[in-house]
């Protein structure tokens, strides 16, 4: 063993464990039980049995570990983006695809291309960037995979701008945060300007955050730690105090997470929060024209100032295959063109054909936050049998064919994104924002209010 070190040899890592035992101990407190001095004994944890904890100091073990439950903020309230509460659209049973017969597949296929038939196939290629990263950009101390992530940063700052989403008074919520990076540079855009504000919403404990390194004091940087499904914006306090436009944006928002976000803004977030509170109009005589339209009037303006409203949406897209029906933003959209659950089960496990054969099987298909490292085994186990499932269909589908079948499910599941902002009022878009040698998710969704919603809450 390693001076200093505990002296337990881990037989499942073929090394001596890697922990500083207490002075005077050869043991770590995790591998104490093989100390000849000490009988005590160490039972896993109720909360967490990948660790260990002392039989008798289990009841304060219990109140400090971390896996514990911890009381829940005022902006968690359970499944309020959650979407479907109706269990029984939910397919019980998810048959592999790879045991679907050639004709069953070939109507999955006839289905898919039907209802895309009038959706616009070819997107428009946007590759913007910005100022404020050119100086990174150049910087050759940055590796291949950090010029990556800067050149789409870059891009998402440059769509930003050009939506004009890039100003003074405005509230930024990065979903998925990570470290933070993209709200970093949104923050080095907008050094010049005043009242702005971010919320880093990440479910996740995060190492190497960014944002706290910030010494401006004109910017205001808090962290959310929450599940987006359960984050209610209306009760952020800080918003709460300010109520400021806000600007939802992600890098890669993993599959059903982005649907999660659009609904925790465009649902959850934009209402009139003090309707309820609201005086009755006096009464007057039916002939009193004047007086019904100035207390009209007033009723409006009063709607007006207590109304949130979200100032734009810029997220890029990722992992499709991770979408959920009980989620998706789009069912309506899926059941006017003659699908429902069963064909979105398949066709969200289709769309890794995207990307199927472009990079090596131990590759993720998701571009991540430079950081979420603690994800990554996830995304790729879950794309290795995606992947593997596919190779059974060689015999049936080229690598060609598979790659424009998933191409199509990629669409289709985010045209059905698209019809969900336009029927909530707002102008929405796909872009190619960067190149695909860049990053293989290289789709940005962008939204902001329509003419008719902004004079309406402004």
């Amino acid at each position: 063993p390693i001076p200093g070190r505990c002296a337990y040899f881990v037989e499942r890592k073929k090394r001596f464990c890697k922990m500083i035992p207490a002075l005077g101990r050869r043991f770590c407190g995790e591998h104490g039980q093989q100390e000849e001095e000490n009988d005590r004994k160490r039972i896993p944890c109720p909360l967490d049995p990948k660790h260990t904890v002392y039989e008798d100091q289990l009841q304060k073990h219990l109140k400090k570990c971390n896996s514990r439950e911890k009381p829940k903020p005022v902006y968690f309230v359970q499944d309020i983006n959650a979407g479907l509460k109706d269990v029984a659209e939910i397919p019980e049973k998810q048959v592999p695809i790879c045991s679907l017969s050639k004709e069953e597949l070939e109507t999955l296929i006839t289905k898919l291309k039907k209802a895309s038939s009038g959706l616009e196939l070819h997107l428009k290629e946007q590759i913007l960037s910005h100022q404020a990263l050119q100086e990174a950009l150049k910087d050759p101390k940055n590796g291949e995979s950090a010029f990556k992530h800067l050149k789409q940063q870059a891009s998402i700052l440059g769509n930003m701008e050009k939506l004009h989403l890039l100003g003074p008074g405005r509230c930024f919520v990065e979903f998925g945060a990570g470290r933070g990076k993209l709200s970093h540079w949104v923050d080095v855009a907008l050094q010049n300007v005043e009242n702005v504000q971010f919320l880093l919403v990440e479910r996740a404990t995060t190492r190497f955050k960014v944002d706290g390194k910030h010494k401006r004091t004109d910017s205001i940087f808090e962290r959310l730690q929450v599940d987006i499904q359960h984050l209610c914006l209306n009760k952020v306090p800080i918003l709460e105090k300010k109520n400021l436009p806000v600007v939802g944006i992600g890098k890669h928002l993993c599959g059903a997470a982005t649907d999660l976000a659009l609904r925790c803004l465009v649902e959850s977030y934009t209402t009139c929060c003090d309707g309820e509170n609201e005086e009755p109009l006096p009464k007057r005589s039916r002939n009193d024209k004047t007086e019904v339209a100035s207390n009209k009037s007033v009723a409006n303006k009063s709607n007006e100032d207590n109304c949130k409203r979200v100032a734009g949406i810029v997220i890029a897209l990722c992992c499709h295959h991770k979408c959920d029906w009980t989620h998706y933003v789009g069912r309506e959209f899926f059941k006017s063109v003659g699908l429902g659950p069963v064909e979105f089960n398949y066709f969200q496990r289709m769309s890794s054909w995207a990307t199927c054969g472009m990079r090596e099987t131990k590759a993720s298909t998701c571009e991540e936050n430079e950081d979420q490292t603690s994800d990554r085994e996830e995304h790729e186990q879950t794309f290795s049998k995606i992947e593997s499932s596919s190779d059974t269909l060689q015999g049936i589908l080229t690598v060609e064919e598979r790659k424009e079948v998933g191409c199509l499910c990629k669409l289709l599941i985010d045209h059905g994104r698209l019809e969900y902002l336009q029927q909530r009022g707002y102008k929405a878009a796909l872009q190619y924002y960067t190149e695909s040698a860049v990053s293989l998710e290289n789709v940005l969704l962008t939204a902001v209010p329509s003419p008719s919603l902004i004079s309406e809450t402004t």
